[in-house]
């Protein structure tokens, strides 16, 4: 575990480094793409309550926290990455406001199930081209863990688009950046 020169962009750390898993195993989103994200959801972070899928080195939470969220969940199934995660909280003095799970995105979420708080931000970056989008937006709905208008953020390949059978999200907005697509979608019941 090392630091690869990924920081927080902005909020009451901002500046701060973070720690990295080594090797090419997780795709941490970039500074900028961060930046990018961030500045369109602007007034959505304060004070939400987070989710962050597939967290890999738990940045999008963390940046999520050091910008004003209440709490961040950060669930992912890499053990590099669940250390990573961890000592990037810890660094950060986040302990109070994160909790991590080791989970398979892929099978379910039934781990949110008993989950005291409704999550209204969800930011969701499975590895690309592993058919790991629908799947894990159909298990994130079967939760009934998010609130009425929840906005979730997906980074994902152009060559495996947001699915159009999962009711109910809709597109509210997307951007490519790169060989990434950001899609920003809402929870609608």
């Amino acid at each position: 575990m090392k630091g690869i020169g990924l920081r927080i962009i902005s909020g009451r750390l901002k500046g701060k480094k973070l720690y990295s898993v080594r090797g090419s195993t997780i795709r941490p989103t970039a500074d900028r793409l961060r930046e990018s994200i961030f500045d369109i959801l602007s007034y959505r972070v304060l004070e939400a309550m987070v989710l962050d899928l597939f967290a890999g080195t738990g940045a999008l939470g963390i940046e999520a926290l050091s910008r004003g969220a209440e709490s961040a969940v950060f669930v992912d199934n890499n053990q590099d990455s669940l250390s990573v995660i961890k000592r990037n909280i810890k660094s950060c003095s986040f302990d109070k406001n994160a909790n991590i799970i080791r989970w398979d995105i892929k099978k379910n979420l039934n781990c949110l199930k008993s989950a005291s708080t409704a999550f209204d931000l969800v930011f969701l970056d499975p590895p690309y081209n592993q058919s790991m989008v629908k799947p894990a937006l159909f298990n994130l709905e079967h939760t009934r863990s998010l609130e009425k208008g929840a906005c979730i953020v997906v980074e994902h390949s152009p060559l495996e688009p947001i699915p159009k059978d999962i009711l109910m999200f809709e597109i509210a907005d997307q951007r490519r950046y790169g060989q990434t697509l950001v899609s920003f979608l809402n929870y609608l019941v």
